[in-house]
């Protein structure tokens, strides 16, 4: 977006609170007036007066008050190229970080594939998912909405509350592993190792909070230029480290257990690119109507595309490097991101450098879920709106700097059972926004006006039937270290995880029908 562009957003969002939105949310929100006796308010009266005049002090200091409410047309950007070029280098900067590298190392360190097989893996999941994630991204400009406000056309008022409470598990897990991979880089690059990783963990985090805090206009503005020293960097590291890498090593097992494997790692990097689908429509809420959605949809897959490849192949090059270089190996056991420092070693104090602008480059992809994390706590109910998003963002952040802090140790175990189960839940929630969409909706279409009333919102029932339908095929065909479900355990020595394509299908089969019965006797 254009500088012009951003001084207009900004003014713009001097006014969120103003009348002009929609009667339902000012009378909800605004519960009691200025001149109302203090003795005759409730408790939840006085905190919810005090929220106001907090929004207020936010707002007069530049900050973003915003929260669910829908963004009206008049308060949208001026669309020009730089908007869509924004909508690219997003996605690269977001997504081009060492969360992802290490997420790479997992094929051949977890799941004894090869060079080959781990990159045909990781670069085929991560495109597949990167499909879902541009097509819900196209929704922000055509409704106003954010992404899990969206999804209450599908879901439900109700309903919806569910998937809330995932996406924010999700979001939460992710800055977990991004701060824990973060504190290891940090504290393997200082001197004599005098930085814990404790410490290294609340500097990402403070980052993070202060970024995402100030909000979606210096969002824009930051992952408008974070992209490009992530990518010089990661560049360095492949041309320093490649001569390490072990490409001829085949897959370890009998062919039923590589095939699992493979499945299995596929899912991962499926997953890790998909749970970017219930938060990409925040982004994007400020670019017109008229956006055009090819465009929208083509850069969000190049973007997503283009970051993923880089960072697992150089993850994945790592750690083929694991079983043939002692160096490797030991750093390998010391953390993930010990091994992205190790990676940088011939080029001594200079790839230490180079090792700390990957650490900070997590900041980016740490922003994302930190902002949408404060709009979907808000979305838990009408008490959870008059908190304003800073405070939320706040609590966010305090929980997954904790979590990351007691986890810091087993990383590896958090990737390869949290990114999975993650996947599942968004997999099922998908095919039943997608159906709802294009045979539901086809012709009407929807009412962006009654993202607020429950009582124009379908009732829900068939959506919570289908999901946990879905959730019962995920889990009979899933395969984590803790768990493998009896089907996938069909497939080689240890599983093949097919969750997300089981839990996708179930889904998919039962919804129309019981949608068909929900519009037939409640008309909604």
């Amino acid at each position: 977006m254009a500088s012009e562009n951003d001084r207009d957003a900004a003014s713009r969002e001097k006014g969120l609170f103003r009348a002009d939105q929609p009667d339902e949310v000012v009378d909800n929100r605004d519960t009691c007036t200025a001149g109302a006796p203090i003795g005759r308010l409730s408790v939840a009266e006085h905190v919810g007066r005090y929220m106001r005049k907090f929004e207020q002090q936010l707002v007069e200091h530049n900050l973003e008050a915003r929260g669910i409410q829908r963004v009206d047309e008049s308060e949208r950007i001026r669309l020009s190229w730089v908007s869509y070029l924004q909508a690219f280098l997003l996605w690269v900067s977001v997504n081009l970080a060492a969360n992802n590298i290490t997420l790479g190392m997992l094929g051949p360190a977890v799941y004894a594939l090869s060079f080959l097989d781990s990159s045909l893996c990781a670069v085929f999941g991560a495109f597949i998912g990167s499909l879902v994630v541009a097509w819900s991204a196209t929704w922000g400009p055509v409704s106003g909405n954010r992404t899990m406000v969206f999804g209450r056309y599908s879901m439900g008022w109700w309903p919806s509350k569910l998937i809330v409470i995932l996406n924010l598990i999700q979001m939460i897990g992710y800055c977990l592993i991004d701060c824990v991979v973060g504190g290891q880089i940090l504290s393997a690059v200082s001197p004599h190792g005098n930085m814990s990783v404790a410490v290294g963990i609340v500097i990402i985090a403070i980052i993070s909070w202060v970024v995402a805090t100030f909000g979606i206009q210096l969002f824009h503005y930051y992952e408008r230029f974070a992209f490009l020293p992530q990518l010089i960097v990661v560049c360095i590291l492949f041309g320093v480290s490649a001569t390490k890498y072990d490409l001829s090593t085949p897959s370890a097992g009998d062919p039923r257990t590589i095939v699992g494997n493979r499945l299995s790692f596929f899912s991962i990097c499926l997953s890790a690119a998909i749970t970017y689908s219930p938060l990409a429509a925040d982004f994007f809420v400020y670019y017109p109507p008229h956006t055009s959605k090819p465009t929208l949809f083509i850069l969000t897959v190049l973007g997503l595309s283009v970051s993923f490849t880089m960072a697992f192949l150089v993850g994945i090059g790592l750690a083929t490097g694991i079983n043939v270089h002692q160096e490797y190996s030991d750093a390998w056991n010391t953390g993930a991101g010990a091994l992205i420092v190790e990676g940088f070693g011939p080029l001594h104090k200079f790839g230490k450098f180079c090792s700390v602008v990957v650490a900070l480059g997590l900041i980016g992809n740490t922003i994302a879920p930190t902002y949408s994390s404060g709009i979907d706590f808000q979305i838990l109910g009408r008490y959870a709106e008059r908190v304003p998003r800073v405070v939320w963002n706040t609590f966010g952040v305090v929980i997954y700097t904790v979590c990351a802090l007691a986890g810091r140790g087993h990383l590896s175990e958090i990737f390869t059972n949290f990114l999975a189960l993650m996947g599942y839940w968004v997999a099922i929630w998908f095919a039943i926004v997608l159906e709802e969409r294009y045979i539901f909706r086809l012709k009407s279409g929807y009412n962006w006006a009654s993202w607020y009333d429950p009582k124009k919102l379908p009732i829900g029932i068939a959506a919570t039937i289908a999901f946990l339908v879905g959730w019962a095929g995920a889990i009979l065909c899933m395969a984590q270290l803790w768990y493998v479900g009896p089907l996938a355990g069909l497939v080689g020595e240890f599983g093949a995880d097919m969750g997300n394509y089981v839990g996708f299908s179930w889904a998919g089969v039962v919804y129309p029908p019981l949608r068909y019965i929900e519009l037939r006797y409640f008309g909604r």
